[in-house]
């Protein structure tokens, strides 16, 4: 059944592509050389996103990454060209505008295309790298002996598009903070733990300071990277890993670490939090925020999750506002506070547009500390 939704996906894309790079040959002035040129790179933007997720250990890893971060960067920006193609045809064929002579054998119509695209993606790649510092202060009426300050994020998918240097920076704004805890909400890694090896990212989370330590659990990058190689890799990080498992802190709080939706088997929030001592605080980490109303019913006090990126950019954040309840952001049901991450990295092309890149400061007090 999950071959039918993947085929047509790879048919929407490839017909879009197809569509995208027939109308800029139109565009393009007569030229052999150039002409040339265009097909060899239509021919590696189109494949190299699919070459370097699927056969990307085949070659050296710095070609691998470079594959990755230029094809997955076409991806994005040959949905903005989809769009922009789709508008101009539509004032073509109505005759709204007369704008035939740009759109065949023009180099003003290209160049202002470009332009166009260029300056769109230069302010997503600014969001991207400028990072949103979200504070939250939340109270439950539960004792917690004083207040908890939780430095919380998601969806850092660290892999070939976003290496350790970048990661190293995203530490550095965690320590700032000096938390009492660093809570991750899956999708640590992204396609392929093969390059967290290579850069020896796993000490890199070593480097993460707070008094309780660095809590994770799954997310569906997990299970795409093949599940027990990311679970392997990130026990041996140093952090504590956490999968439909629950952890007692300092005897004050709980986190209850869901394993991710991917795994049909696992465990309901109900069973995790069933044995728990009720009169202390309880924070679920659950990366896909599907039924909100289980962690209300299951008297979770505060559930993180990620996963949705509030769409990433601009019209893909439509359809995951369509899909889950709370997409990004805080909710309070009852006496559940909920916030779903926009993710502080990214999947691919490393730009946001409509949305942000962040990571969440959250103080949590209970009865005595208020």
């Amino acid at each position: 059944m999950r071959l039918i939704p993947v085929l047509l996906m790879l048919t929407v894309i490839l017909g879009g592509n197809y569509y995208v790079f027939l109308r800029l040959w139109q565009m393009l002035p007569p030229s052999l050389v150039g002409r040339l040129l265009f097909v060899v790179a239509a021919v590696f933007l189109i494949a190299s996103p699919f070459v370097s997720m699927l056969a990307g250990s085949a070659f050296p890893p710095t070609l691998t990454a470079a594959m990755y971060r230029i094809g997955t960067s076409w991806l994005i920006a040959f949905m903005y060209l989809l769009l922009a193609f789709l508008v101009l045809d539509i004032i073509r064929l109505t005759h709204l505008f007369p704008i035939d002579t740009y759109l065949r054998h023009s180099w003003i119509g290209l160049g202002t295309l470009a332009a166009g695209l260029t300056i769109l993606l230069s302010i997503g790649y600014y969001r991207y790298t400028h990072k949103d510092r979200v504070e939250l202060q939340l109270s439950v009426d539960k004792e917690i002996a004083g207040e908890l300050k939780i430095v919380a994020a998601s969806d850092l998918h660290l892999g070939y598009g976003i290496g350790r240097k970048e990661f190293e920076s995203w530490v550095e704004l965690i320590n700032k903070e000096n938390p009492d805890i660093v809570l991750i909400a899956g999708d640590i890694t992204d396609n392929n733990v093969a390059p967290l090896y290579e850069a020896d990212m796993g000490a890199v989370f070593s480097q993460i300071k707070s008094r309780y330590g660095t809590y994770v659990i799954p997310g569906n990058h997990e299970y795409i990277a093949g599940g027990e190689p990311a679970e392997t890799f990130l026990r041996a990080a140093g952090v504590t890993f956490l999968k439909d498992s629950v952890a007692l802190v300092d005897d004050r709080f709980y986190i209850v670490g869901r394993d991710d939706r991917s795994n049909p088997q696992r465990q309901t929030i109900a069973a995790l939090t069933a044995s728990l001592d009720p009169s202390k605080p309880i924070i679920l980490l659950d990366h896909q925020p599907y039924h909100l109303e289980e962690a209300e019913q299951s008297g979770i006090d505060l559930q993180l999750s990620g996963h949705t990126h509030k769409g990433q950019v601009w019209p893909i954040s439509l359809v995951t506002r369509f899909l889950f309840e709370l997409d990004h952001g805080y909710k309070q049901k009852s006496n559940t506070h909920y916030y779903v991450s926009s993710g502080l990295g990214i999947w691919g092309g490393k730009f946001r547009i409509g949305s942000r890149s962040e990571y969440v400061v959250i103080r949590f007090k209970g009865k005595s500390s208020r």
